[in-house]
C-alpha cells in the first residue's frame, strides 16, 4: 500500500488524499451502522455509535482475515455536524485505538438522515487483502 501525496501538497490530517495498492483481495464493506451484532443501538449519542460502527466495520474485515492496516478507504455518512465537528477530539482517539496511526483515504458526508433510527453515523469501507496462496 503507498499513500498518494502530490508534489508541494500539505500532508492531510487524519486521512490519506488517495493510496495505491497492489491488487489482492479486494473486500467491500456495506454501510455500517452503530447497532450491536442483534442491530440493537445502545445508544442515541454519535460517539459511542461511531465507535460500534467502527468495531462493525472491522468485524466484518476480520471475517475475510483481514485487519484495519488493509482498509484503503472509508466513507462516512454523518447526520449531525455539529456533534461531529464538537466531539472530533473523542473520535480521534477512538479511531486511534481500533486503527493505530493508519489513515486511509476517507470522506465526510454530512446527510440528513439514516435508514436506521436513532443512527446518527454510518460507515462503509474497501480493504486489500494479500492474495490468498493456491
Amino acid at each position: 500500500m503507498n499513500i498518494l501525496l502530490p508534489e508541494g501538497w500539505a500532508p492531510p490530517k487524519g486521512y490519506a488524499n488517495g493510496i495505491e495498492v497492489d491488487a489482492g483481495r479486494i473486500v467491500f464493506i456495506a454501510g455500517q451502522v452503530g447497532w450491536n451484532a442483534q442491530q440493537v443501538f445502545e445508544s442515541d449519542r454519535l460517539v459511542p455509535q461511531f465507535e460500534q460502527a467502527l468495531q462493525n466495520v472491522l468485524a466484518v474485515l476480520a471475517r475475510a482475515g483481514g485487519e484495519p492496516r488493509h482498509i484503503c478507504r472509508i466513507t462516512a455518512f454523518c447526520c449531525d455536524k455539529p456533534a461531529y465537528l464538537a466531539a472530533r477530539q473523542q473520535l480521534g482517539a477512538i479511531w486511534r485505538r481500533h486503527m493505530g496511526a493508519h489513515y486511509p483515504a476517507m470522506s465526510m458526508i454530512f446527510v440528513s438522515d439514516l435508514l436506521d433510527d436513532p443512527g446518527k453515523i454510518e460507515l462503509e469501507a474497501t480493504a486489500v487483502l494479500p492474495r490468498l496462496d493456491p
